[in-house]
């Protein structure tokens, strides 16, 4: 299974700039990229310089078989209004991977 992984502040510029358009159409917010949820891991953990496979196990017992499609969106319609992304894959999991280190060390400063 894999996933369009696409950066929340990119979605609401997209959202933006179809209000900005004279007429009602639907439009794909997404990176027209789809990756694996172990290829999360392994750049989420590479951000952290450690192995993702000493810390993540799978088991297919708690796979989704609804879910078992990939997903991957065609935003060209939306780029044809001068939307892309601002953030690579890279990118957004090394802003998530910062985000929750930045929390931790917060947290632990007010402990």
């Amino acid at each position: 299974m894999k996933r369009d992984w696409t950066y929340a502040g990119d979605a609401i510029k997209a959202m933006w700039l179809m209000l900005q358009t004279p007429e009602a159409t639907d439009y794909i917010v997404a990176s027209g990229i789809s990756r694996s949820v172990r290829h999360f891991c392994k750049a989420a953990f590479d951000r952290l310089n450690l192995n993702y496979e000493d810390y993540v196990s799978t088991s297919p017992e708690f796979f989704r078989p609804i879910n078992s499609v990939n997903l991957e969106g065609d935003p060209q319609k939306l780029k044809a209004l001068g939307w892309s992304p601002s953030l690579s894959f890279e990118q957004l999991v090394e802003k998530m991977v910062d985000s929750d280190l930045a929390l931790l060390t917060a947290s632990s400063i007010n402990t």
